[in-house]
């Protein structure tokens, strides 16, 4: 099969770096279920990555005595993640190639391949706290098979969200409701025949779709698909794959919808993550920018059009105080703004942004429908 996610190694990079990353992103990746080389695509010294638009996927670049620049510039203009290596912080302009040094770069210092590791993953959305999940379903008709999945997918370490299990007592049930949908890579439809007759599970999927959250369609054998799922991925279950006595799904349906999850969360992981930064490119060319290129943890470089350097760093999902403050501790003495989406976002958490907004003046919140207007006055 195909992969579903794409990882590669570019410029002058040692046997042993790469037998020291392969085996961490290895070990890392097998936590999931999930295989380097097989669901989990590693090119080394490549001529040319080219990753799938639809895949989720990252790069890193050892820089060295004129390393090998493959197609880095490709890889800039698409907006892929690319991890520019340095032997030491010192060395970045003798090692780094010109067109990568405005990016953050790491250094191969000690412990230096579990950090390049770790970053690697990072942009490629395969750390246990990027993998969110919302399972969609009907309790009177779905309740078993979607415990069953929650168990499942929590053994993959996918963080799911169940609302039986994710609302603590006396919340505001729906907002809470809303505010966890924003959080979550895909949404886990159980279609069963009266899904679309509940106002708040025709709800779920509706939003999930005006938030770009890609949608895995779970049919069950008596169900006919709605018009409304043609764009959703789909797993059918068969007749004998679901027990009528109980309600549970037959283990071999279970295993085949995680790994149908894995594929849908990389492609939504990917073309979330293509959106926010093409409509940040678009938004700085409006106003007479330019998109530089994206770098480690995701943070996307963008020079003003008076020439001023600002690090961006996009939030898919909910940002929180560590997103302000990794932002700012990622990039010091830069100018930094965190963009993040808005809508459906709990009225208290926005709250509660905007407060930290007002005391924390390190890296600044904008959100992603006003990133034009925001930048076209930009002050540090």
């Amino acid at each position: 099969m195909a992969a579903l996610y794409q990882l590669a190694v570019l410029g002058s990079q040692t046997d042993a770096q790469i037998s020291e990353l392969e085996e961490i992103v290895g070990t890392a990746v097998g936590m999931f279920n999930l295989r380097l080389g097989h669901e989990v695509g590693w090119e080394v010294r490549p001529e040319a990555f080219n990753p799938d638009q639809q895949r989720s996927s990252a790069a890193v670049f050892f820089g060295g005595d004129n390393p090998p620049l493959a197609n880095v510039a490709k890889l800039l203009e698409r907006g892929i993640p690319l991890l520019p290596i340095a032997s030491d912080v010192n060395r970045v302009n003798a090692e780094i190639p010109e067109l990568l040094r405005p990016l953050n770069c790491l250094a191969y210092a000690a412990n230096g391949s579990q950090r390049v590791a770790t970053a690697l993953l990072e942009c490629a959305g395969l750390l246990p706290r990027q993998r969110r999940v919302f399972v969609s379903y009907r309790r009177g008709e779905a309740r078993e098979a979607a415990l069953q999945l929650f168990d499942a997918l929590s053994a993959r370490l996918f963080d799911v969200f169940l609302d039986t299990h994710g609302i603590p007592p006396a919340e505001d049930f729906q907002t809470m409701l809303w505010h966890r949908l924003c959080d979550s890579d895909v949404l886990v439809m159980l279609d069963t025949p009266g899904y679309f007759e509940s106002r708040w599970t025709s709800a779920e999927f509706g939003r999930a779709l005006a938030k770009g959250i890609s949608v895995l369609r779970v049919g069950w054998p008596d169900c006919t698909p709605s018009a409304r799922t043609a764009t959703a991925s789909r797993a059918e279950l068969l007749p004998d794959e679901v027990d009528a006595a109980t309600g549970r799904l037959a283990d071999s349906a279970v295993e085949r919808i995680c790994l149908q999850l894995e594929e849908v969360r990389s492609q939504s992981h990917a073309v979330r993550s293509v959106n926010l930064v093409s409509n940040l490119r678009n938004a700085i060319q409006t106003i007479g920018g330019q998109l530089v290129g994206v770098g480690p943890n995701k943070a996307v470089y963008i020079r003003l059009p008076d020439g001023r350097n600002v690090v961006v760093y996009p939030t898919v999902g909910v940002p929180t105080s560590t997103t302000l403050h990794d932002a700012s501790t990622n990039s010091p003495d830069q100018s930094v703004a965190v963009v993040y989406d808005h809508v459906g976002l709990h009225p208290r958490w926005l709250g509660h942004l905007d407060w930290l907004g007002q005391h924390i003046h390190s890296a600044r919140w904008v959100k992603a429908s006003e990133a034009g207007w925001q930048f076209a006055d930009w002050e540090a």
